[in-house]
């Protein structure tokens, strides 16, 4: 059981694959647009069931209970040493020359 209060996220279809633009890729249009959001759940309730949570902003919205105490863990992806090169080159055009931090 997890209390009213915690610290939450739930997952919510917005669209049924059905309802999405016709002109979005087809690997896309095959699965449902979803939404994720962290809140407060306003009621006890059990992993994967339907609930109500509020948002930091305020907003109260419902879907299935997903993560108790979700962690932000966010990734560009992995170093490019290209663009290191990249930058080297901007630098060097908007600046000029060789040009140091």
């Amino acid at each position: 059981m997890i209390k009213k209060n915690s610290w939450v996220q739930i997952k919510k279809i917005i669209l049924q694959p059905n309802e999405r633009a016709s002109h979005l890729p087809e690997e896309t249009k095959k699965v449902p647009l979803e939404m994720w959001v962290k809140g407060t759940l306003l009621e006890d309730a059990e992993l994967n069931s339907e609930v109500k949570i509020k948002t930091i902003t305020g907003r109260i919205e419902s879907g299935v209970l997903i993560c108790v105490n979700p962690s932000y863990m966010h990734t560009y992806g992995e170093f490019v040493p290209e663009i290191l090169e990249i930058d080297r080159i901007v630098k060097s055009a908007l600046f000029g020359g060789d040009f140091n931090e």
